[in-house]
């Protein structure tokens, strides 16, 4: 991103574990609510699954959906609706030309419940009875073109697919399109709906999930010296970014500043991040060059952490790498303790947290850290929430997915 126009947040939504909306959402997250339970669908014991639990959507769709909608959309395209929704009304329903409206939503696995839910139906009942609607509802940009059908967006609708970096991507590919002059405002973010059997087993089959059937609430555990494995979870995190000069023209309320955004990729290995974090220090310091500060500016991470043994540590290198001893003035959290993981939603979510964090100043403590892992040599807010400095603040949100993909954005306040 060049410094030339400033992209600001009009408005937010989301559909999470511990909430059905954006505010419901931060208010659980600083009650320290964890939305990780036990699964209750017949298919946990059908498979004989070794894990029992997920952080599944608190909302059903059906609530706040028409049962028409619920028919022609797939679970990932009911949250990005339901999200995109909210944070359009949020943002005053902006009034703009439909050719200067642009959607980017990201997911890192798509329509994975019609693809899979239509193929058994394939093998026990015959082409006949499969929906006609499966292939419109199994593709990853189902989300994105449902919603810009919704909002009438003519300026595009993309769909950025890079794993756990999905909806963080998205994000700063809709913030790209706004400075290239494409669209004047983009409706972003990212869902996920993967709490399948099969996923469930795959992500189970790779050690890469918690086990603590007997404890679902306390089984993400980002930084602890007993972390097991992440939480799968489920969900949807929106935005709307505008110009600041359109932004201020039509009197929105501004949350804060989307200042930049860093990528890279690792080129390590399809699933493990590079342990020294050397790809990820890369995606830190270039967005914060991009956003025209220096490491020692940035104030609060909200970090990738998804309590996996090895990743953990990968991160904690990459800030150690990218920040030196600045790394010790910075305050990290974990939201993931209490949402679990999003998948391809996860770095959408979590920027949504990030900037209310910096709008509310105050950062959520992490949940589940009883005893932190030496290895893990950072300030992580535990405990007690931690006010942000007076000022201008900014801060961190990473993001980083399998096959070595790096994201971090920058949020400023404004």
């Amino acid at each position: 991103m060049t410094a030339e126009k400033r992209i600001v947040v009009t408005g937010l939504g989301a559909t999470t574990p511990i909430g059905g909306t954006a505010t419901e959402t931060w208010d659980a997250l600083l009650a320290g609510t964890s939305g990780a339970r036990t699964l209750e669908q017949d298919w946990v014991q059908q498979y004989d699954l070794p894990v029992h639990f997920a952080a599944s959507i608190k909302q059903d769709p059906a609530e706040v959906l028409k049962r028409v909608e619920t028919r022609r959309m797939d679970p990932s395209a009911q949250y990005a609706m339901i999200a995109s929704r909210e944070a359009w009304a949020d943002a005053g329903a902006p009034e703009v030309e439909p050719e200067r409206l642009g959607v980017a939503i990201g997911t890192g696995i798509g329509g994975v419940h019609t693809l899979l839910d239509q193929y058994d139906v394939l093998k026990e009942k015959g082409p006949r009875r499969v929906y006609p609607l499966t292939v419109p509802m199994l593709m990853p940009n189902t989300a994105s073109g449902n919603v810009s059908l919704e909002l009438g967006a003519r300026a595009g609708a993309h769909t950025t697919v890079s794993a756990c970096s999905s909806g963080a991507e998205a994000m700063g590919y809709a913030a790209e399109m706004i400075r290239q002059g494409r669209a004047d405002v983009m409706v972003t973010g990212g869902t996920e709906a993967a709490i399948h059997p099969l996923t469930v087993a795959g992500f189970a089959a790779m050690q890469a999930l918690s086990t603590r059937n007997d404890d679902p609430a306390g089984a993400s555990r980002p930084y602890a010296a007993d972390r097991d494995g992440f939480v799968m979870g489920e969900g949807a995190g929106v935005i709307v970014l505008e110009s600041y000069e359109h932004a201020t023209a039509r009197g929105a309320t501004i949350y804060a500043e989307l200042a930049s955004i860093g990528m890279s990729s690792d080129a390590y290995h399809i699933t493990a991040g590079e342990p020294e974090g050397a790809g990820a220090s890369r995606a830190m310091l270039e967005a914060i060059e991009r956003a025209g500060l220096q490491p020692a500016d940035i104030a609060h991470i909200n970090a990738h952490a998804t309590s996996t043994p090895v990743g953990d540590i990968a991160e904690t290198n990459a800030i150690r790498r990218a920040f030196g001893d600045t790394a010790d003035d910075i305050a990290v959290t974990a939201t993931k303790s209490m949402t679990g993981h999003l998948l391809g939603a996860a770095g959408a979510l979590e920027t949504v947290l990030t900037i209310q964090t910096v709008q509310q100043r105050l950062i959520p403590a992490t949940i589940n850290l009883e005893q932190q892992d030496p290895e893990i040599p950072l300030d992580v807010v535990t405990g007690e929430h931690r006010p942000l400095p007076d000022g201008d603040v900014a801060a961190l949100n990473n993001s980083f997915g399998f096959g070595g993909h790096n994201v971090a954005l920058v949020i400023k306040s404004v």
